[in-house]
């Protein structure tokens, strides 16, 4: 038994993989509508979600199976205090896999550990969003045919925003990647993210604080929000939300195949004007998210087509 907690839990060859299969998904969906009838998902949430765990649910009901859960901690058991090891030993009666969003690094392993089925980590505090990684490449190898040879500006909330640590742990392991890293000096790249995996690995990347500045030299630009619900205080989040808005003008200084990518949702970090741009890609993205959770479920219960 499998269960995915970091991107890095497959192998680049495992990847490679998966990412087919949810291209063949993409293309041939009546194949697979039936490949999970009597299996059933359990989506355990205890923070808030709109993407991930509709995503997730899509993708179970679209292979034929079935969803149970919750979508907030206080409409489950958790608000009168059981544990997740708990939580998940009673799931694992229920279901057949789970995919579990908490807000609390390491939740998510903590269950793996003592389950009866693979669990997903759908997002563990600021630390890891695997599944936001996985729908991050398959776009880009979908879009652009290819995940090596490619400068990746990054843009906003670095320090907090885990699809942004995961994305670069993932795409460390692809031949000539480089990355840009735009952020106010505040919401920089962690130092283990600096020290641990790119430094380690020799992998270029330079920090600027103008996004104006580096726009015409991106392959791929994923935009991040600033997100309220990491912030200590309110003064610090009023200060910096605003600090980046990617708007037509800034969209000028881009090459015409770069392509703008967002794991939303957006507040107001990429103007609405930049929707009808061919280059942003973000509700496309959204997509193959579904055909990669798709093939993820497949993978983790070895079920063949």
């Amino acid at each position: 038994m499998r269960h995915l907690m970091s991107p890095l839990d497959f192998t680049v060859e495992e990847l490679d993989r998966l990412l087919d299969l949810a291209n063949d998904i993409e293309k041939n969906p009546e194949k697979y509508a039936h490949a999970c009838g009597g299996k059933i998902l359990a989506t355990l949430f205890y923070e808030p979600s709109t993407r991930t765990r509709l995503s997730f649910e899509s993708a179970m009901l679209r292979l034929g199976g079935q969803v149970l859960g919750f979508s907030n901690a206080a409409s489950s058991s958790a608000a009168k205090g059981e544990s997740v090891s708990d939580t998940i030993r009673m799931i694992s009666c229920y279901a057949d896999i789970c995919a579990m969003r908490h807000n609390k690094e390491g939740a998510p392993m903590v269950a793996s550990r003592v389950s009866g089925i693979p669990v997903i980590n759908a997002g563990d505090g600021g630390h890891q969003h695997p599944t936001q990684t996985l729908t991050d490449l398959l776009t880009i190898r979908s879009l652009k045919g290819r995940l090596n040879h490619l400068t990746i500006g990054l843009c906003g909330d670095l320090k907090f925003g885990r699809t942004v640590h995961s994305l670069i742990n993932a795409l460390v392991r692809y031949d000539h990647i480089s990355f840009v890293f735009i952020s106010p000096e505040e919401l920089r790249i962690p130092d283990y993210i600096r020290e641990d995996v790119l430094d380690a690995r020799g992998v270029p990347y330079k920090e600027v604080e103008r996004l104006e500045d580096v726009m015409g030299g991106l392959d791929i630009l994923y935009m991040t929000r600033v997100q309220r619900e990491r912030f200590f205080n309110e003064e610090d989040y009023v200060r910096l939300k605003d600090f980046y808005i990617l708007d037509k003008k800034k969209m000028k200084l881009a090459g015409p195949d770069m392509l703008v990518l967002h794991p939303l949702p957006r507040v107001n970090e990429i103007s609405v004007e930049v929707d009808s741009d061919p280059r942003a890609a973000y509700f496309r993205q959204v997509q193959y998210g579904v055909y990669v959770r798709m093939a993820l479920i497949l993978t983790l219960l070895e079920v063949e087509v």
